[in-house]
């Protein structure tokens, strides 16, 4: 499967910084171009591994939608 990611390089240090907007909060960064892509690839499949969730009994799952600033956030798990 491919994937945008967004590469930026820092003036000051020449490290790389990536992001995959598609994946919010999935970045990673390098001091080189190829180390920040490489890096990025393992942040993508560490991001997208399951991740089961262990509810104490009793407990409910729901799915609810927030509104804030002018930004919609979906798919909040709240228990």
């Amino acid at each position: 499967m491919k994937w945008r990611v967004v590469l930026e390089s820092d003036s000051e240090t020449g490290d790389w910084a990536v992001w995959c907007p598609d994946l919010p909060g999935c970045v990673s960064a390098g001091e080189t171009e190829e180390e920040a892509l490489e890096n990025i690839k393992e942040a993508i499949t560490l991001d997208l591994e399951p991740n089961p969730i262990k509810l104490k009994s009793g407990a409910v799952l729901r799915e609810v939608s927030v509104d804030g600033n002018n930004m919609n956030m979906l798919n909040i798990w709240c228990v």
